[in-house]
């Protein structure tokens, strides 16, 4: 067995869960880490929405002095520009609401990391089409992107050095922002959990994940 990576999401969690999570080898966190603290402080990696407001947000704001950033050793920009900037006319007919949605801030992420000795890497426009296709399987309605924590989730799967680490998640509630399709992810990652790929931090026994909900 190798590490065990815990993947937080920014959603409620049982009580109790926060030593779970801090005991673990390595905590990904995601964009302000709504609920740190209360799901522990440990914090190696921070994936970020590096496109469109929430990164404007982040960049233009408080957030790189917040604690968790200020734990982390990595930033990992989740969108890969040139997948978003590929994007934008289609968007721009579909969802002329959403202007600003392929801007890209990853230069502002990475001076950051550079700023501060972290490691800056952004994720790869495979894993975002792998999951793509993948999420066709479960017949989701139209959506805009996955989520932040679908890619990440994916991406650590993919990953050849992670083949016998644990992967963990706890946070995620698969609720959100309208252009993701969460109903179609949750039931991916449902089917990594019954395949042993995943599983999810649950009461009442925190210290073993639980095998699905």
């Amino acid at each position: 067995m190798g590490q065990r990576i815990m993947i937080v999401g920014n959603g409620s969690l049982p009580e109790g869960a926060a030593a779970t999570i801090d005991a673990a080898d390595r905590v990904i966190r995601f964009n302000e880490c709504g609920n740190f603290g209360a799901a522990g402080s440990r914090t190696d990696v921070i994936a970020v929405c590096n496109t469109g407001r929430p990164a404007k947000a982040m960049l233009s704001g408080d957030w790189s002095g917040s604690p968790a950033v200020q734990a982390a050793t990595e930033i990992w920009s989740v969108r890969d520009p040139d997948k978003f900037r590929e994007m934008r006319e289609a968007l721009e007919r579909s969802h002329p609401e959403l202007d600003d949605f392929c801007d890209d801030y990853s230069r502002g992420f990475s001076d950051l990391a550079a700023a501060r000795s972290m490691r800056h890497r952004i994720l790869s426009r495979h894993v975002h089409e792998a999951v793509d296709e993948a999420l066709q399987g479960f017949h989701p309605d139209p959506y805009v992107s996955p989520s932040s924590g679908m890619i990440v989730i994916a991406d650590i799967l993919a990953d050849p050095a992670c083949v016998d680490d644990e992967i963990v998640l706890a946070g995620f509630t698969h609720e959100g922002w309208h252009g993701h399709p969460f109903a179609a992810e949750r039931r991916l990652i449902d089917s990594f959990v019954a395949a042993g790929k995943l599983a999810r931090l649950k009461s009442p026994n925190l210290s073993s994940p639980s095998q699905g909900d």
